[in-house]
């Protein structure tokens, strides 16, 4: 599962997720990606499941490039724990994900594959995504 070797501080606040994707918003690498219409965090978990996903369904065809990566410590506190105490344990990893992002791209299969491929990892996300193409126009979510 993806998660930073080491970081600067082991926990962080929330932060705001406002504005679309300013950079990471077309494909650059392969011919089709899935593209985020919603902001939110993705887990490692899903980020892995949908990866898994692509590959299966491509039946190791071509290649798989992931754009995004979870770097976001997100914290829980136990169950039924009483208030106070400081702040909870790293729970799980997340990536930040604005509108417009790019998550995965893949590239070198047929473009009934490609979208196949891609449909299956957009049900293992917690945020919206489409298909979209290298040729076609890749704007912000709506």
């Amino acid at each position: 599962m993806l998660m930073p070797k080491r970081v600067k501080y082991r926990k962080q606040m929330r932060g705001r997720m406002r504005g679309k994707a300013q950079r990471g918003n077309e494909v650059q690498f392969g011919e089709f990606g899935l593209q985020s219409l919603e902001p939110g965090w993705v887990s490692a978990r899903q980020l892995e499941a949908a990866r898994r996903a692509i590959v299966r369904a491509a039946r190791r065809r071509g290649r798989v490039w992931i754009r995004v990566f979870p770097d976001k410590p997100i914290t829980q506190r136990a169950a039924e724990s009483r208030m106070g105490k400081g702040k909870g344990a790293v729970e799980y990893w997340a990536a930040v994900i604005k509108p417009g992002r790019m998550l995965f791209e893949v590239g070198g299969m047929p473009e009934e594959i490609a979208r196949e491929a891609l449909t299956r990892a957009k049900y293992k996300l917690s945020v919206r995504t489409k298909i979209v193409g290298a040729y076609e126009r890749a704007g912000g979510g709506s």
